[in-house]
């Protein structure tokens, strides 16, 4: 997988497009990632006591890893992500700037 959990990713397609957030989680079968604040869907909650009312919930929802590009911490521009082999390390790389993300 190129993007991760914990990275800054750019919308580039959908209701959301254009939109900045930070990767919540990733389903790495299904080639999909949930993104903070986008893509909200509401869920009908019942009430778990007598008396209390049900309530409806916004969740985020995961979407696919195709509609989002990475953003370079260094360079701060949408980026595709390379690989470089040092040490029998594999590192991810800027395409853009060239360095470490």
């Amino acid at each position: 997988m190129k993007i991760k959990k914990g990275d800054t990713v750019l919308i580039i397609s959908g209701k959301d497009r254009g939109k900045r957030g930070k990767v919540l989680d990733i389903f790495p079968k299904e080639a999909k990632l949930v993104v903070e604040n986008t893509n909200f869907r509401k869920k009908h909650q019942k009430a778990k006591k007598q008396g209390e009312k049900g309530q409806i919930v916004e969740l985020p929802s995961p979407f696919s890893i195709s509609n989002v590009e990475l953003i370079c911490p260094k360079c701060d521009k949408p980026t595709r992500v390379g690989h470089k082999t040092i040490d029998n390390k594999k590192y991810r790389i800027c395409k853009k700037c060239g360095q470490e993300l």
